[in-house]
């Protein structure tokens, strides 16, 4: 199952009509629990550092839509927002500027190469940890590129069916994946010898949170990948089941999930 030619023809789509793309950031915060997650770790991290003005880096920042979220919500403060992929890079400064949104800039990085050197407050690292094979390395920079005291923000599937793997013989429904996931030890175990002391660690997409999964995102890209012509059917598959798969990220959201598909943890320099 591939996940990234869905994501290149929203980006195609979104990237001709400004209005459009604020639309799909809004959608991506509603549609996806991991958004929610993210969002309220980043508003009370935000808390802990007052008034002041905080210099945040986006380690790969996708469409743009947690940049545009701490541009408006975690003021004052300045982004460095990056990605790896230099056309989307290009889509998101036109797009920032059109909004003349200027407490963010953008950069083509390879996390595994950046050299920055206490930089920053805090780094919010989305989904991206399980797509570099050389994680130490990108956490070792991410070390060196916080100021002391700054934070860590890491999203990233689990271990306990992140990539929708289950077993040694499942394949991940996301296969751009380095690996299926992380468990809780094992990012500890990577983070602390480098001098990172762990914060907070929340599991997210738990039973209802992945059952929310499946019906809102998994299988409408299943039928997305057979043709496109089920970009037609889409609203009214929507219509159907967002009230369930709404109520079920809801239950999981407020919950205290003991094991999930997705792990949140925040970690300290």
């Amino acid at each position: 199952m591939y996940y990234d030619p869905i994501k290149n023809i929203f980006a195609d789509i979104i990237k001709k009509f400004p209005v459009l793309r604020i639309l799909f950031y809004k959608i991506l915060d509603l549609m996806f629990l991991r958004s929610w997650y993210v969002r309220r770790e980043l508003k009370n991290l935000r808390k802990n550092f007052g008034d002041k003005k905080i210099f945040i880096y986006d380690a790969g920042s996708g469409y743009g839509q947690y940049s545009y979220f701490m541009a408006k919500k975690l003021l004052p403060n300045e982004i460095y927002s990056i990605d790896v992929k230099d056309e989307w890079i290009k889509d998101c400064k036109e797009f920032f500027s059109s909004q003349k949104i200027s407490n963010v800039s953008f950069g083509i990085e390879d996390l595994t190469e950046i050299n920055h050197q206490n930089k920053f407050d805090l780094i919010v690292s989305v989904d991206v940890m399980e797509h570099i094979p050389d994680d130490v390395k990108v956490f070792q920079n991410f070390y060196n590129a916080l100021k002391p005291g700054g934070y860590l923000l890491i999203n990233t599937p689990s271990i306990y069916g992140g990539s929708d793997v289950h077993d040694e013989s499942g394949e991940s429904f996301i296969s751009e994946h380095a690996r299926e996931g992380y468990s809780v030890e094992d990012l500890e175990s990577k983070l602390k010898p480098l001098g990172f002391t762990i914060y907070r660690t929340r599991f997210t997409y738990g039973f209802w949170g992945d059952k929310a999964w499946r019906l809102g995102i998994k299988y409408p890209m299943q039928l997305l990948n057979i043709s496109k012509i089920f970009f037609i059917v889409l609203p009214f598959y929507y219509l159907a089941t967002f009230l369930f798969t709404y109520l079920m990220m809801w239950i999981d959201y407020t919950s205290n999930n003991k094991v999930g598909a997705g792990i949140n943890l925040i970690a300290k320099k």
